[in-house]
């Protein structure tokens, strides 16, 4: 079991930046690949990016490649999502996850949320 608490949301100017972080608890979190995904009102939850447990490699959605960097360090026990030039589509919900692999794209292959913590990007 790993406990997973996101934090770091909030609202900002398109354009601008936010940090999220993403603190763990419980099992070793260094024996987790770790996701995060996103979900806005109505839509499914979609894929951001992943790393792998020893951060050395990293998947990136299409839509937040060269903005968006994810990084983690084991030693903190802790992932962050650095996200850049902000856009109103980057509103959502963000989530994230712990799970077996980082090249997974599906919630379903995560086993372990967090409750999320709440981006809004206005124009």
């Amino acid at each position: 079991q790993v406990q997973l608490v996101e934090s770091g949301g909030g609202l900002v100017q398109a354009g601008g930046s936010l940090r999220l972080s993403c603190a763990a608890s419980g099992r070793t979190f260094s024996s987790f690949a770790m996701v995060w995904f996103r979900q806005s009102p109505g839509k499914e939850r979609d894929f951001v990016a992943s790393i792998n447990w020893a951060g050395f490699n990293t998947v990136y959605a299409d839509s937040v490649k060269g903005r968006f960097t994810i990084s983690r360090d084991n030693t903190k026990n802790t992932m962050w999502l650095q996200m850049n030039s902000l856009k109103p589509e980057d509103t959502a919900v963000y989530y994230c996850a712990a799970g077996a692999t980082y090249t997974a794209r599906t919630t379903g292959a995560y086993a372990y949320w967090g409750q999320g913590t709440q981006v809004t990007v206005s124009s």
